[in-house]
């Protein structure tokens, strides 16, 4: 990023205003960016039932984000400080290009990730019991950083310092070793691979589990549909169905929050991917210092705006937050006791996407039976030990 003007063989630095400005709006991004992913991470690896395949994929872009406050937006203060001059030399140079392409190749592939766990939970709830599992997910976690780590590494090679030589100054920069024709094939690859590819999934399964959402919300699980068919004759029907009511409502919250993370992911990245494609075809590229650090904001915005999503959508987040900083009593993590049992569709959706890595579906029957059997006995019967299935609120 150029920060200041050349003209004529001469280089003309920033005003004093616009680095005061720049830095200080650089500086509050990245310190509630930075303060709000590590509480995500905090908050998941603490709080036992936030321990979930949903909320790993969380934490993974959690970790992506805070890679890409800290070594993108943190070394940019001091480009904005002195005026474009690279003080970090030539391992800076490599290390911190190198940590934020990983950061953002990461964050990318763990929207996607997500994004597919979603729509098989909610559209192909059978198959999620042995699909969606905390296991299966930080397994495909690790491979997620394994080959972007490995994509990564061409940086290493394709980065090197340079002086620049004007007639009032010597700036060193860090830079591209090789041509702009050479780069740019790169440049397309990532924006392919990472931007338009996630997107294009992302709207295409974000629109079937708003089908099954709004237009069939009702639990497409058979086992659950010949138990609602059984407690729907019963003096139990009207739980039943007010428990259906607020599955429907917790996985719309869900899919909302997760959606409003992609949108934004889409918005916040594209005056950047946008000036890449555009200068392409420029026979001089367009770097006008406020454009370019506007479009520097908007990709810390987007690192730093995902903790504050997770706030204001998810009651279970906000309530960990709120533990974490002490704000309300603690409270205990088991699920109330007199909760009703649900099957893995259910459950998934009324824990906002979290899901246990494994669901006994047959101690779900034996419950139907002892409900119909014993139904003053309700509040006892529905007492589950560590190892049956997790009750739902």
């Amino acid at each position: 990023m150029e920060n200041g003007t050349f003209s004529n063989g001469t280089w003309t630095d920033n005003s004093v205003e616009y680095k005061v400005v720049s830095i200080l709006l650089v500086i509050l991004i990245c310190g509630v960016g930075i303060v709000g992913n590590v509480m995500v991470i905090l908050v998941v690896l603490t709080t036992k039932h936030m321990r979930t395949p949903t909320n790993c994929y969380l934490v993974s872009l959690a970790v992506a984000d805070l890679m890409v406050l800290t070594a993108a937006g943190l070394p940019n203060i001091t480009e904005i400080l002195f005026g474009g001059q690279w003080v970090y030399g030539y391992a800076g140079c490599l290390s911190i290009t190198y940590f934020q392409y990983l950061g953002i190749n990461a964050s990318s592939c763990s929207i996607t990730a997500f994004t597919i766990e979603r729509y098989i939970a909610i559209c192909h709830p059978i198959k999620a019991q042995f699909m969606c599992t905390l296991s299966r997910a930080k397994k495909i976690i690790v491979l997620v950083w394994v080959l972007t780590s490995l994509y990564c590494v061409m940086w290493f090679y394709l980065l090197d310092t340079r002086e620049k030589v004007y007639d009032n100054a010597v700036l060193v920069t860090c830079g591209y070793r090789v041509s702009r024709e050479l780069y740019l094939p790169i440049y397309f690859t990532d924006y392919a691979v990472f931007y338009v590819i996630p997107l294009l999934l992302a709207t295409v399964l974000y629109g079937l589990i708003a089908r099954i959402l709004f237009l069939n919300p009702l639990p497409s699980d058979p086992k659950e549909s010949r138990r609602n068919w059984k407690k729907s004759s019963s003096m139990h029907g009207n739980s039943m169905s007010s428990s259906n009511t607020t599955t429907v409502a917790s996985r719309r919250q869900v899919t909302k929050m997760l959606a409003v993370v992609v949108i934004l992911f889409a918005l916040l990245w594209m005056p950047y991917r946008t000036l890449v494609v555009v200068n392409s075809f420029l026979k001089e590229a367009y770097l006008d210092t406020c454009f370019l650090l506007f479009c520097r904001l908007c990709i810390y915005m987007n690192s730093a705006i995902n903790p504050i999503i997770y706030n204001a959508m998810s009651q279970k987040f906000r309530a960990a937050f709120h533990k974490l900083c002490h704000c309300r009593p603690q409270r205990s993590e088991k699920p109330p006791a007199y909760s009703v049992a649900l099957t893995y569709s259910v459950i998934k959706e009324t824990s906002n996407g979290e899901s246990p890595d494994h669901y006994t579906t047959e101690l779900d029957d034996i419950r139907g039976a002892a409900e119909e059997l014993l139904p003053e006995r309700k509040r006892l019967c529905f007492k589950e030990s560590a190892k049956g299935t997790l009750a739902t609120a």
